[in-house]
């Protein structure tokens, strides 16, 4: 089900919106919202999101929605204690936290800087990165799993890669400094994760030429992977991409990452990247979304103590948890580090760094920053 009230006059969205469970997709942008997070959030955060936001009151609720809030809280403790006792389940909640450690520019010795062209401007203008340090993808089905949910932010949070567009790489195989860039569609040399070098206009044409030939087998009009998003370069004359220290283009978005970068079982350090021609705030959303997601999977993986190399995908998501409440520290409960990277233009001026103060709030309730 959808709800679309876009461009009307609203000054609030009720929180018995929460209360609508086949409500998946939502348009409120283009109201005056006195709540201005609220307003940021309906820009860019998907349809879950803002309902969480509203189901726990945001920010100036009204009386009506503070008591309908009470009755829900109400209901929920109801339920908690039915389906598992009076306090234990607030314990279990609090011991299963999940801990992200930022590490400060100030306090890292080598920070890594992305450099952006003037350029970019005019073809995909935003761009927010930083370092991830301390993943497991070894065990198991981890490093699967780990590819699986990227897929699934682009479907969802990323509407398909129209909004943002996600990049992850292997941070030790990277040389920095890092510029983003653009270059010509017969000058963009790539190496796309599973193929040859090739220059991106000739990329372009053999995507086209395999969904032409997708469409005639399975006689339908969708295609399925990379083909999806070749008309959003559609009409430009030049083309983004991430580009290291040796002048090999490692990402171009929003079509593919580079095969010298790719994640790996061994990968433990991550290099993250989201960019996007819609909006700051968005890529932002998007990267809180993926860190979050980074850290459940690290999670599943410590706790169920897969073997490495193991092939058994139902062990692995259905195993024992062995949680202790009484104790805050547990070698799943490690914290991740998160490194801040900088952004900056041609001339060194600040443009954007991640995570500041303000960013990982969207996903506060499910992750403790610790800065």
């Amino acid at each position: 089900q959808s709800l679309d009230v876009a461009n009307n006059q609203l000054k609030e969205l009720p929180a018995a919106l929460a209360d609508c469970p086949r409500l998946k997709e939502t348009n409120f942008r283009g109201n005056q919202l006195k709540d201005k997070r609220l307003e940021k959030m309906v820009n860019g955060c998907q349809t879950k999101a803002i309902l969480e936001y509203l189901r726990a009151g945001g920010r100036g609720k009204g009386k009506a929605e503070s008591s309908r809030e009470e009755a829900r809280k109400k209901k929920r403790e109801k339920q908690q204690k039915k389906d598992g006792g009076d306090g234990e389940q607030d314990e279990l909640e609090e011991a299963s936290k999940l801990l992200v450690k930022v590490l400060h520019i100030s306090e890292n010795p080598a920070p890594l800087v992305v450099k952006v062209s003037q350029g970019v401007k005019d073809v995909r203008p935003f761009i927010v990165c930083c370092v991830l340090k301390g993943v497991n993808l070894q065990p198991g089905n981890s490093l699967k799993r780990f590819l699986s949910t990227q897929t699934k932010l682009h479907e969802d949070i990323c509407e398909k890669r129209t909004a943002a567009t996600i990049a992850t790489h292997d941070l030790q195989l990277i040389k920095s400094p890092l510029i983003y860039t653009v270059q010509p569609p017969d000058e963009l040399k790539i190496t796309p994760l599973g193929r040859k070098e090739i220059k991106a206009k000739d990329l372009l044409r053999q995507l086209h030429s395999e969904a032409e030939e997708q469409r005639k087998q399975k006689k339908r009009q969708n295609v399925s992977g990379l083909h999806k998003y070749l008309q959003l370069l559609d009409g430009k004359d030049n083309y983004p991409c991430l580009v290291d220290a040796e002048g090999t283009v490692i990402s171009f978005p929003p079509i593919t990452n580079s095969e010298k970068t790719k994640i790996r079982k061994e990968t433990c350090d991550l290099f993250l990247e989201v960019t996007s021609d819609t909006s700051l705030q968005i890529c932002k959303d998007v990267m809180d979304t993926l860190i979050l997601k980074i850290a459940e999977l690290n999670r599943v993986t410590l706790e169920n103590k897969e073997v490495s190399g193991s092939d058994n995908e139902s062990d692995a998501l259905h195993g024992p948890v062995n949680l202790n409440p009484s104790q805050n520290i547990h070698p799943e409960n490690l914290p991740l580090v998160v490194e801040q990277v900088r952004v900056v233009d041609t001339d060194g001026n600040l443009k954007v760094l991640y995570p500041s103060k303000t960013d990982l709030t969207t996903v506060s309730s499910l992750l403790t920053v610790l800065r």
